[in-house]
């Protein structure tokens, strides 16, 4: 298989959803209005996004809050179906997002290890065995890894996230600014452990609003604005042009 060959690539990719309508707060005022009133309209957030991500490749993505990248995220996790375009994915996805995302608040550390491995299709017995190994990159306790996760600090939450996705050596790897939390000895720790995820030839989508980030461990980049790409290239030109 090329190392050139794309793993993502998406053509004339639209996203939108429904957002609560402006100036509606119940049923009640629905009904009032006679129907003049919307209780929801549909929100566009991606335009026509057309990308090419190659096999191996670290990938950044830089845009102010509200550009649409934790959306473009989610679309590439099948989380959300996109309304219009293509879409291909040609490779199985350790989706970390944003912090916290796909943490079950009401669940233990430990049982989100199980479950947050079996969303990724991990088979149980390797489940099982990997239990120690994320113990002890997160450097979480036994005890807190027994608490619920609605009572872990950010930055608990981080290291659970980053520990679990970091683990079964995934084809495509995404980042979505967990590194902004945690003390610098676990951001290094982290860092290491993602030069060995790109020596093994996987892929890795980064976003990040820190150019120094990006630059740490990407080649080329894009910079979403509004939810519309405004620039494709290396990490060089994606700085100059942000800045």
């Amino acid at each position: 298989m090329s190392h050139t060959e794309n793993i993502i690539a998406c053509k004339d990719l639209n996203v939108s959803f429904y957002i609560q309508g402006h100036g509606m707060g119940s049923f009640k005022e629905f009904l009032m209005s006679l129907g003049t009133k919307k209780p929801f309209v549909r929100k566009q957030v991606l335009f026509d996004l057309n990308l090419e991500i190659k096999r191996g490749e670290c990938f950044g993505i830089m845009g102010r809050n509200g550009s649409g990248k934790s959306t473009f995220l989610r679309v590439l996790s099948g989380i959300i179906k996109p309304d219009s375009g293509e879409l291909q994915v040609n490779g199985a996805i350790a989706p970390l997002l944003a912090l916290g995302v796909g943490l079950e608040q009401e669940l233990t550390g430990y049982e989100n290890i199980e479950l947050c491995s079996s969303l990724m299709r991990i088979p149980s017995e390797k489940i099982k065995r990997s239990i120690d190994i994320i113990r002890d990159f997160s450097e979480l306790t036994h005890d807190q890894l027994n608490m619920q996760v609605k009572r872990y600090s950010s930055g608990m939450m981080s290291r659970l996230g980053f520990a679990i996705a970091v683990c079964y050596d995934p084809e495509i790897f995404i980042i979505d600014e967990a590194l902004a939390v945690g003390d610098l000895f676990f951001r290094e720790k982290c860092y290491r452990r993602i030069d060995e995820i790109i020596a093994s030839g996987a892929t890795i989508i980064f976003v990040s609003q820190d150019p120094k980030e990006l630059q740490r461990i990407c080649k080329r980049g894009m910079i979403l604005e509004k939810g519309r790409i405004k620039h494709i290239g290396d990490i060089a030109s994606i700085q100059d042009f942000y800045q």
